[in-house]
């Protein structure tokens, strides 16, 4: 009972923050740029000649390319947002009101984990769901399978939201805010020398790629998610930022899972030793 009071409690101090609603307002934002975008590229498509099967295919390499803006933006938005919340409140003592409460440890964090679980479910349904509806409205154009990318993009934002609850048990705001982007920009620049192994014909590069996925594997869950939504015209491309050229497996999202769930045990763990 008392986890679920406190994720009710996470979800509605989440829901305050400023930062959220500037991230709503930044998603507000992407989709009224997004679908202008995809006004005016009709409007050229429309007094030229083009084929109605290629003016598809740039359509839909659009439509990918605001999925995949709208994911960095969720998952920015997810550090942002909780990176204070167990490392701030311990520097500023108030989490000594909780602590001290007959209620455990560890439902303390996981409770907290819930409840901004929660935000974050509403917040990729709102942005990606709307992504789609402006692709399709507008454009005409929809992702292939929908459902399973929505799904892997936001396995991708609970597990920043993890390891950004793992570190905050360790180190200061601002030290965990570094910490986990860095984490998420070596995931990203990872992903993308394996990409360039397609254009080197290099298995260094691939194996690059791999290491730095197991470090971080944020960006082997965006680039799986690409691969689910994207064409198979678009995926055959090389030249194509989301080719198929190095497509994670599923062992390699189940990886991320078995990563969420030891960094959530981490940050329980470490949570329940440290003096607070």
């Amino acid at each position: 009972m008392a986890l679920w009071i406190m994720a009710g409690i996470t979800f509605r101090e989440a829901a305050r923050k400023k930062i959220l609603w500037t991230a709503l307002i930044a998603g507000f934002g992407f989709l009224v740029l997004f679908g202008l975008g995809l006004h005016y590229q009709l409007d050229d498509f429309n007094r030229g000649d083009m084929s109605a099967f290629l003016r598809y295919q740039i359509l839909s390499a659009m439509l990918m390319v605001g999925l995949y803006t709208m994911d960095l933006l969720a998952v920015v938005m997810t550090i942002l947002t909780s990176v204070d919340t167990i490392s701030g409140e311990i520097a500023s003592r108030t989490i000594q009101a909780i602590a001290t409460k007959p209620m455990a440890r560890w439902e303390v964090v996981v409770g907290k984990w819930l409840g901004f679980t929660g935000m974050l479910a509403f917040y990729v349904t709102m942005m990606f769901g709307g992504t789609l509806a402006v692709g399709y409205w507008i454009g005409g154009v929809t992702a292939q399978h929908p459902f399973r990318g929505g799904l892997l993009v936001f396995l991708e934002c609970i597990l920043a939201l993890t390891v950004t609850f793992m570190f905050g048990t360790w180190f200061s705001t601002l030290t965990n805010g570094v910490i986990v982007l860095g984490l998420h920009g070596l995931a990203f620049l990872g992903g993308w020398i394996e990409q360039m192994s397609g254009f080197a014909e290099g298995s260094r590069l691939v194996l690059l790629g791999v290491l730095s996925s197991l470090i971080m594997p944020s960006e082997a869950v965006w680039r799986r998610a690409a691969f689910e939504m994207e064409s198979p015209l678009a995926g055959s491309l090389q030249f194509s930022p989301f080719a198929d050229i190095s497509v994670p497996s599923l062992t390699m999202i189940g990886y991320a899972v078995v990563y969420l769930l030891i960094s959530l045990s981490i940050a329980i763990y470490h949570f329940h030793q440290r003096d607070l």
